[in-house]
């Protein structure tokens, strides 16, 4: 796929709720003059626990939504929507399209314990990116899934600081590093905002392993350096 051109960099993001800023404020830091088109699908938040069917439909909705935007790259800011309908939207429309997926591999490289911890939702941890990218660069590690419930509530609420999501988070994170994990990957946008909170309750010795950065700098890419 070519590179856009400045005329062209109308740029399209969706997610279920506010969790794909996490990838969008990131890809602004790269491409500041870019001209973003961002959709929240609140009336369908959260994404990772309805059926498959209602995801493909959203993902192909908000698609058609943006592209009549004039977008030319789209990323889907959303590891379940990703893990649901990318390749549905690729077969479907003639534009670049840029997914979520979990960061198995920087994790599995970096681990010393060869434990890892993925927090993802259920729709995730059940798709076709994940399965393989841990088959793929994690053969050698013990991964251990763990579904972050009530993250995403959280994080649309704004509660992001609360005793509540401490007691949220630690029920998920403190296992995860009770059976060895010194790698903790985030496998949802919307976990990116809790990002402090399980770096404090999982401690200095666990690395935090958040894919919203590597994915801006793909979608970047796709983007010339012309403007």
């Amino acid at each position: 796929m070519n590179n856009l051109t400045a005329e062209h960099d109308k740029v399209g993001f969706f997610d279920s709720g506010i969790g794909g800023m996490s990838v969008a404020r990131e890809f602004l830091k790269l491409r500041p003059n870019a001209d973003v088109f961002y959709i929240a699908d609140w009336d369908f938040c959260p994404y990772g626990d309805k059926d498959h069917e209602i995801v493909l439909e959203r993902a192909h909705t908000l698609t058609r939504k943006l592209l009549e935007k004039g977008c030319k790259l789209i990323v889907v800011a959303c590891n379940t929507a990703t893990a649901v309908a990318i390749d549905s939207l690729r077969a479907t429309y003639d534009v670049p399209f840029v997914g979520m997926e979990p960061a198995v591999k920087p994790a599995a490289l970096h681990s010393k314990s060869r434990v890892i911890g993925i927090i993802a939702t259920a729709n995730t941890l059940q798709g076709r990116l994940f399965r393989e990218t841990s088959a793929r660069f994690a053969a050698n590690a013990k991964i251990i899934p763990a579904v972050g419930e009530g993250f995403v509530e959280l994080v649309e609420n704004g509660e992001q600081n609360t005793d509540r999501a401490r007691a949220v988070v630690s029920k998920v994170v403190e296992p995860l590093v009770a059976k060895g994990a010194d790698h903790i990957v985030l496998g949802c946008t919307h976990y990116s905002f809790l990002k402090e909170l399980i770096a404090e309750i999982a401690g200095p010795s666990v690395t935090i392993v958040d894919p919203a950065i590597p994915v801006a700098h793909r979608a970047a890419s796709l983007i010339s350096h012309a403007n």
